[in-house]
């Protein structure tokens, strides 16, 4: 199975921040979450994917091509669909006249679509872009992303500013778009709640590192999280490759193994199926183990 969009080893640094060797692919027909804090990493990547930047290392392929290098990647760029988390259009403009500028970069473009999206998510084609609501520029990226058959959507925190009923019938048309097992998505969130119901891969950065990048299932299914007091710290750090975490009740620590972690903790601390909000808050680098 060729991924749609594939990052090797990419290294990318800003000042004091450093995008280190991460690796994750995105393979046709499923949702990737990209899972992590402000500042982890998650819009530089999208950027790298984009071409808008250059990895200092690494290679990253988005369609095939080197999306930073060659004049086949602009014809890649045109089957991605992409919304960031605070949409920049010409605000004096109406949604329906930026559609007119956007259409033609797309051999794809669907009108129809496009006019169906407006109407099911009530944005008034008419209205200047300045006079909406961040949540309604929201919607019109999201419009003009879905409206011309993209191989793979990029959505950069693409629920910032919905409303709950609004982000629930997002997910499910996410879910209705890879339908087809041609098209996929990256959906870069700090809201774990936004991927329990759609992801099918996780990948989890912390700090310009990747902590984790598998199945969703894999942690739902096998992790563990194991609370107990203080005194099971070092107990703890043994058998966690991401180390403990210190709690106002004591300490905390993610394991691989459900059943392991029970043979290992049952009766000296209560021991439980990891949720995707455990994994984001416990997976990080231990202390002492980074740069």
């Amino acid at each position: 199975m060729k991924s749609l969009l594939e990052f090797n080893g990419v290294t990318k640094r800003f000042g004091d921040f450093t995008l280190r060797e991460v690796s994750f692919s995105v393979p046709p027909g499923y949702i990737v979450g990209l899972v992590g804090p402000n500042g982890a990493g998650k819009t530089t990547l999208m950027r790298l994917a984009l071409g808008l930047i250059r990895a200092d290392g690494g290679v990253v392929r988005l369609l095939g091509e080197d999306p930073a290098a060659s004049r086949a990647a602009a014809a890649a760029r045109a089957r991605v669909g992409f919304v960031h988390d605070t949409p920049a259009c010409y605000d004096y403009l109406s949604v329906e006249r930026v559609a007119g500028i956007v259409a033609p970069f797309y051999p794809t473009w669907d009108s129809a679509r496009f006019s169906r999206l407006l109407a099911g998510f009530g944005v008034p084609p008419k209205a200047k872009l300045r006079s909406l609501s961040r949540g309604t520029k929201m919607k019109f990226a999201l419009a003009l992303a879905l409206s011309h058959r993209a191989e793979i959507l990029l959505l950069d925190e693409p629920t910032g500013g919905l409303d709950p009923v609004f982000r629930d019938r997002l997910l499910d048309l996410l879910s209705d778009v890879i339908g087809d097992a041609r098209t996929s998505v990256l959906f870069s969130t700090q809201l774990v709640t936004d991927l329990e119901r759609i992801a099918d891969f996780i990948v989890i950065i912390r700090e310009g590192r990747v902590m984790f990048s598998g199945p969703k299932d894999d942690i739902l299914d096998r992790w563990a999280v194991v609370r107990g007091g203080p005194e099971l710290a070092t107990e703890l750090a043994a058998a966690s490759r991401w180390g403990v975490a210190t709690t106002r009740q004591g300490v905390e620590a993610l394991l691989e193994d459900v059943e392991e972690a029970r043979r290992l903790f049952s009766g000296k601390a209560l021991v439980e199926k990891a949720t995707l909000e455990d994994a984001f808050l416990l997976c990080r680098e231990p202390s002492g183990k980074g740069d």
